[in-house]
């Protein structure tokens, strides 16, 4: 299991930035340990961009067995506490940095991620959101995206206003109402806005979504799960009736489990199967 550290200047950004790999791509031949089951050993190695949460940094929290059973790299970017969006700032475009200038990278050094349908999202918490917006914006790259525990907030954003809130900024006791700003924009305009995923479905939907190749924007697969002690619940159910209610297929798992690493990587351990296992 080779695994990364690349550094390298963002344009994007506008300033130098480090992600992380993991590529499967040395075997043992003594046999020890026992390599997994190789299931997917005679296709072409798929890959995984995986998104870190709010407060978080690049770290690989997906299983590596499963790497080597379903013969996928994974790449790990920083974004910061972006919520993965491009904001207004210079230098906070983080849904272009993952969506277009992340994977050319690759695509150039690497000779991965060549195609959508070998291009994959997952993300826990705030990269459960920017797994979900990021394959909505940019359709024609990622063909799969799996959302742990998304941070689906925009419609709270939407109704913040610069003062009261629980801290008399105007934020919810994560973050004031400048931050929040910040990321989404102007938080009376969210829900029009390209900021809101509800806003990407119904343009893939009605086939106005402008691609980067100017193909016609395919809905992504998405999958998604949410633990049922989990304070986000119910932003998650809200989204999952949002697509049942527009018509979009996809799948969405509730059990047991809270805001944590152990229901992150359970469910990690349970959608790469579905994701990679065809």
């Amino acid at each position: 299991m080779a695994q990364l550290s690349i550094h390298f200047y963002s344009n994007v950004l506008h300033r130098n930035t480090t992600f992380q790999m993991v590529i499967p791509n040395d075997k043992r031949s003594d046999g020890f340990p026992p390599a997994p089951e190789q299931v997917q050993l005679q296709k072409k190695m798929k890959t995984l961009f995986l998104l870190h949460g709010y407060t978080g940094d690049a770290g690989n929290w997906v299983p590596e067995w499963l790497c080597e059973q379903y013969n996928f790299a994974i790449v790990i970017p920083s974004g910061e506490n972006s919520f993965w969006l491009d904001a207004e700032a210079t230098g906070h475009q983080f849904a272009t940095f993952v969506g277009r200038e992340l994977v050319d990278y690759v695509r150039r050094t690497f000779g991965l991620a060549m195609s959508r349908e070998d291009t994959y999202l997952m993300g826990f918490s705030m990269g459960g959101f920017g797994a979900l917006h990021t394959a909505f914006q940019f359709p024609e790259i990622f063909g799969k995206t799996a959302a742990l525990s998304s941070a689906l907030i925009h419609h709270e954003v939407a109704e913040m206003k610069p003062e009261g809130g629980v801290d008399g900024k105007g934020g919810n006791g994560v973050a004031n109402y400048a931050y929040y700003r910040e990321c989404f924009g102007e938080p009376s305009k969210l829900l029009e806005s390209d900021a809101n995923p509800e806003t990407l479905v119904k343009k893939i939907k009605a086939g106005t979504l402008k691609t980067s190749d100017g193909s016609k924007a395919v809905m992504p697969e998405i999958f998604m799960a949410c633990g049922t002690e989990d304070f986000l619940l119910e932003p998650n159910r809200a989204f999952h009736a949002f697509l049942e209610e527009e018509g979009v297929k996809h799948v969405y798992m509730e059990s047991k489990g809270i805001h944590d690493m152990n229901f992150w990587q359970e469910y990690a351990a349970k959608f790469v199967p579905m994701m990679f296992g065809e």
